[in-house]
């Protein structure tokens, strides 16, 4: 076969001599495209606008720093994120075809497993863990609606496995109301995140509304803790943040190519990933800090989760209708985020015997399994977990993204992403290839390696940077080892 235009795929069919352990309906490039920018735009505020979201954009308020170095760090760090976006879903969207399949250009057509796989895991671990922080949401209105069932949340009096036995309803629950949106398939998935992402900011908008006639505009405050940090000392700190607003959102942002096949066109794509990252990401933080500071003077202390300050109204109709939106809402981030990625990259491994929907509760039950309430406990939990995360994850997006622009020009040969034959471009050896396997490899430990050795001197600070550090060195590795080695890439534009 032949190297062709990408750009071609989206309209070509699905060609019968596709080979059966490469593909199936839901990997095959796709026939029609039909998302605009409103889909894309309301994909990333599902991403945003949840428990989540909400904590982790506080907590970078909490870092000691002034309200504008925050903000500002958090415009350069969702900016890097949009750029990263915009560079991870063309492939997909000219070709048609999902993240795991996308990596066969770059893994071989067999090796596209390995970050298939990797980035399943790790998407298997957030929806444990936003399934966790939406049932704790959910348990906020039951508690309020049924008081009685207030002793069955206390862990230490009804607990399994550290967690309560009213925890453990609301997550099965959860759990089971999230399969049943994911069965009925992308469409209906559309549908519902087209409606989640702009609902919480009604309830956002009414938070912030209700504090600021109870406490006064001269009350909000964009400092959540004390400045301990000026001048010069604060740069690394800002660093640090806008680090964090990166590691956040790699997990998604690997894999959007899972949502931008869908994509109209590429401009219909960048355009809601302009408006749904940098100016609805910005636009929520704001509300977050705004809500936050109010909380202070409005109930004597501080607090970073809004479905705590949500509780605190003395209105049950309040309780029930702002805990249950930021229940649906990170409902909306888990079945995006982590629960289609899974559903491709585990139906890659065994495209026959593992249907999408297979691929999708496969992750499901895993994520009961790995007990995601004690992965996500506390502040410096949350740091670890997403350095650890982003430390896997950059390795694999340098690879991608060096194959599709550098090493390939942007050229891909669609037909033989789907064929076993040693003739294929993507077969190189046995259906491998070395040069992407050994730089994610080499990526990933030189990335975690500060991670995991925080107490030695400089690696708390290099841990920050585990993304980064992941991702540049996949990226480099890989474009020397495919380009100047005995592993060279053949068949490549000059």
């Amino acid at each position: 076969m032949t190297e062709t235009l990408a750009t071609v795929a989206p309209t070509a069919p699905v060609a019968p001599g596709y080979d059966p352990r490469l593909t199936n309906a839901d990997l095959a490039p796709l026939r029609k495209q039909t998302w605009g920018s409103y889909n894309i735009v309301a994909f990333w505020m599902s991403d945003v606008h949840s428990v989540g979201g909400y904590v982790t954009a506080g907590s970078l308020f909490a870092l000691g720093l002034a309200g504008w170095q925050v903000l500002a760090a958090l415009l350069i760090g969702i900016t890097i994120v949009y750029f990263f976006c915009n560079l991870v879903a063309k492939p997909s969207q000219v070709t048609g075809v999902p993240y795991p399949v996308m990596c066969r250009s770059a893994f071989g057509v067999r090796g596209a497993n390995i970050p298939a796989v990797i980035r399943g895991l790790i998407a298997v671990a957030w929806y444990g863990i936003q399934t966790f922080l939406a049932s704790a949401a959910l348990d906020v209105v039951l508690v309020k609606l049924f008081p009685g069932l207030a002793p069955y949340a206390v862990v230490e009096d009804y607990g399994f496995l550290g967690l309560s036995l009213l925890g453990w309803g609301s997550y099965l629950l959860l759990w089971v109301v999230q399969a049943c949106v994911f069965w009925r398939g992308m469409e209906s998935i559309r549908k519902f995140i087209d409606f989640c992402g702009p609902a919480v900011y009604v309830v956002m908008f009414a938070l912030a509304g209700y504090l600021i006639a109870e406490a006064g505009w001269s009350a909000i405050d964009l400092n959540l803790g004390e400045v301990t940090y000026t001048g010069w000392a604060s740069v690394p700190v800002m660093l640090g943040a806008i680090a964090l607003v990166v590691s956040y959102f790699s997990g998604p942002m690997l894999n959007f190519g899972d949502f931008s096949r869908y994509g109209k066109t590429f401009a219909a794509v960048k355009r809601g990933n302009l408006l749904g990252l940098p100016v609805n990401f910005l636009l929520f933080s704001l509300l977050v800090v705004i809500t936050a500071s109010l909380t202070v003077p409005v109930y004597g202390e501080l607090i970073t989760d809004p479905v705590a300050t949500v509780a605190r109204i003395d209105s049950t109709f309040a309780i029930v209708l702002g805990a249950l939106t930021f229940t649906v809402a990170t409902i909306g981030i888990n079945i995006v985020a982590n629960f289609i990625s899974p559903a491709f990259d585990f139906s890659h491994v065994s495209p026959q015997r593992i249907s999408w929907r297979a691929g999708g509760m496969i992750a499901a039950v895993g994520s009961v399994l790995i007990t995601p309430w004690n992965l996500y406990s506390n502040p410096e939990v949350i740091h670890y977990t997403l350095e650890v995360l982003g430390a896997f994850i950059g390795p694999l997006f340098g690879v991608l993204i060096a194959d599709y622009y550098l090493v390939r020009k942007q050229l891909v040969a669609v037909d033989d992403l789907f064929t076993m034959s040693e003739t294929g471009s993507y077969w190189y050896r046995k259906g491998y290839n070395p040069a992407a396997v050994i730089a994610t490899a080499v990526g990933a430990v030189v990335a975690v390696v500060p991670v995991l050795a925080k107490g030695t001197p400089g690696m708390y600070t290099a841990a920050q940077y585990s993304w980064f550090i992941g991702c540049g060195v996949g990226f480099a590795l890989y474009h020397l080892l495919a380009t100047r080695t005995r592993w060279a890439v053949r068949g490549v534009p000059a």
